[in-house]
């Protein structure tokens, strides 16, 4: 068997202050040793230091039948306890209360059981836990007072905050914006309330009645005609401003050229001796500023009559309109009062109001007429036309419902930054 070869060892080390003592020369053997007991508990089962008591001990509540009966050879047990310690086979008599016997007469309703085996009392708790009992006066809602409880509040009442976090920020409840209960606008001009579902026209009808056909024909005709010319007018204002700008661009690009020119030995137009000859304008006189100062007091003072004349029209107007107001809402009083329910007036959803809600454009209503090539006389054989989903859209923007906004594909992520806090640290240890 080869011998076995241990590392270096240096068993006397009077002085460790140099380097190579530190390197070389160490004793190692008691590490490798415990090294090698760890290989073999491992193998073994485990590492005993690092296993829980259970598993290494275990507590003996039975006893050695050898003992005790070397003990019961000593130790002679007593004649009372021998018969105590006997079991009999037999079971033990019941105790429980049995029912009564009778001689076959029924007893009344009242001193009978319950079919089942439910007690009269049992079937009294049960029947009121069935039909609420005192709980049916406790969740009556009452409308004359206050609630006591809000069922739609974020926040939970009984959720409170442990006193073990009390240095926490609480959190802030989530407030309701103001114009969350305020009622809708609509982008309609001239009128506030749009209704859900429009009237449709007599000309829209599938078979409709000559007069109303041709009469919203030549409306809509009028429209387009009347859209056509301003597309056209807008064109044409739009060349025309091209156009004023490539000449205005040729004429700074004359300029340039002719004062590059004198350069060359050649004076422009604005070079010349006339030019340079022009005289300055010379100073007014005393005269002459007290007059200037005498227009312009009057120009002021025409510029207020004619204000102060704009405003008399406005409260005379004012004032008529406030009585047109007045007039109306008696009238609707007088109506409630009879029972009769107004009609909502009808306004032409195209014609929208300045300040619209939004910054987006509101989508264009689908043209609702029926060609004179596409009469029918038939509801089989009319041609379906229009989206349902899309009028309603439409409709939902023109009440002031929703805003008017462009779907967004790709939305935005909100940056944010992470920043560790110093809360904390603000605790306090219980004493």
């Amino acid at each position: 068997m080869a011998p076995v070869v241990d590392a270096p060892q240096q068993y006397k080390q009077p002085s460790r202050k140099g380097k190579r003592a530190w390197r070389k020369n160490v004793d190692v053997s008691e590490i490798e040793a415990g090294l090698e007991n760890v290989r073999e508990e491992i193998i073994a089962g485990g590492i005993i230091a690092e296993k829980n008591s259970d598993t290494l001990f275990a507590v003996d509540t039975t006893g050695s039948d050898s003992i005790q009966k070397s003990y019961n050879k000593l130790h002679k047990p007593l004649k009372a306890d021998q018969i105590l310690a006997l079991r009999s086979a037999v079971s033990p008599v019941d105790n429980h209360k049995r029912a009564r016997i009778t001689n076959g007469i029924i007893e009344p309703s009242s001193k009978r059981r319950k079919s089942g085996g439910v007690s009269h009392k049992e079937y009294e708790r049960l029947r009121k836990i069935a039909y609420g009992g005192e709980t049916v006066s406790k969740d009556i809602i009452k409308t004359d007072a206050a609630p006591s409880h809000d069922p739609w509040s974020l926040v939970s009442e009984e959720s409170k905050q442990d006193s073990k976090f009390s240095f926490l920020e609480k959190p802030k409840p989530i407030k309701a914006p103001i114009t969350l209960k305020q009622a809708p606008i609509s982008l309609v001009a001239g009128t506030d309330a749009f209704p859900a579902v429009a009237t449709p026209k007599a000309g829209t009808s599938y078979n409709p009645v000559f007069q109303d056909w041709d009469r919203l024909l030549v409306e809509e005709g009028e429209k387009e005609v009347e859209a056509e010319r301003k597309r056209c007018r807008e064109a044409e204002l739009e060349a025309e401003r091209i156009k004023r700008i490539a000449a205005a661009q040729e004429k700074r690009d004359d300029i340039q050229t002719e004062d590059e020119s004198a350069w060359e030995g050649f004076e422009s137009e604005y070079e010349g001796p006339e030019w340079l000859k022009k005289r300055r304008p010379e100073r007014k006189t005393p005269v002459e500023r007290n007059k200037a100062k005498r227009r312009k007091d009057a120009e002021r003072q025409s510029k207020r009559n004619l204000q102060m004349k704009k405003r008399a029209q406005q409260a005379h107007q004012i004032k008529e309109i406030a009585k047109k107001v007045d007039a109306e809402a008696n009238a609707r009083g007088i109506a409630k009062s009879r029972g009769e329910i107004p009609a909502m007036e009808e306004a032409d959803d195209r014609i929208l109001r300045r300040r619209k809600l939004g910054k987006h454009f509101l989508p264009e209503r689908s043209l609702e007429l029926v060609l004179p090539d596409e009469l029918r006389d038939s509801l089989r054989l009319l041609k379906p036309e229009g989206n349902m989903l899309k009028d309603r859209f439409r409709n939902v923007l023109v009440r002031g419902k929703i805003e008017t906004r462009k779907p967004i594909h790709q939305p935005k992520k909100a940056q944010r930054t992470y920043t560790e806090k110093w809360t904390y640290k603000d605790f306090q240890i219980p004493q």
